[in-house]
């Protein structure tokens, strides 16, 4: 089967995009209930200002991941897709199989505004460097302006190959990454929930 194109687009911030989340949360909240324990919007759209490809990115934190099945089938009787087995986050000097990786991927229901779920374990690097960077983001214009600047730069450059521009992007996740670490460490960083 051949993949469907579509076209990278990196736009200016929108401010729908925080409402678009919370409506997305709820019906995950109403479908799994108490099975997460936070739901937050991560990503560069959950970053006030900062320019971005319009899809919600969110963050289902739950306790153990190797019992999300009924999760998943909730989310999946909700119309989510996709979620059919654990994969792994990408993070470099880690290894592709590490524990502190593991994920859970759904999309939205067919149809419906683009959206992208992440079911991650409480306590994990992936977990906590997906609310630690969204947070250092939200704290630093510099670095925003610097990282939207890279993101539109790389859309240009790879405007047919989502592919390409996630290549292109991977290092600056790093960089982001060292810097949010220090960050943290001098302002005494603890994640705030978006969405309970």
């Amino acid at each position: 089967m051949k993949r469907r194109f579509s076209p990278v687009v990196v736009t200016t911030y929108q401010r729908r995009w925080a409402g678009d989340f919370v409506r997305i949360a709820r019906r995950i909240r109403e479908s799994v209930g108490d099975a997460a324990v936070r739901i937050d919007h991560i990503g560069s759209t959950a970053v006030l200002g900062l320019a971005a490809k319009d899809v919600i990115d969110l963050q289902v934190t739950i306790r153990d991941l190797s019992r999300a099945g009924e999760l998943r089938s909730r989310l999946k009787a909700a119309g989510f897709r996709q979620g059919g087995r654990v994969q792994y986050d990408v993070f470099h000097g880690m290894a592709k199989t590490d524990p502190g990786l593991r994920k859970l991927f759904m999309r939205e229901p067919e149809g419906e505004r683009r959206a992208h779920v992440h079911v991650r374990e409480l306590g994990r690097f992936n977990q906590r460097y997906a609310l630690l960077v969204r947070d250092y983001l939200r704290s630093s214009q510099a670095a925003r302006d610097a990282y939207a600047l890279l993101k539109r730069r790389a859309a240009r450059l790879f405007p047919r190959s989502i592919d390409g521009y996630l290549r292109l992007k991977e290092p600056v996740f790093h960089l982001l990454y060292e810097a949010a670490s220090l960050w943290a460490g001098r302002v005494g960083w603890t994640p705030d929930e978006d969405y309970r």
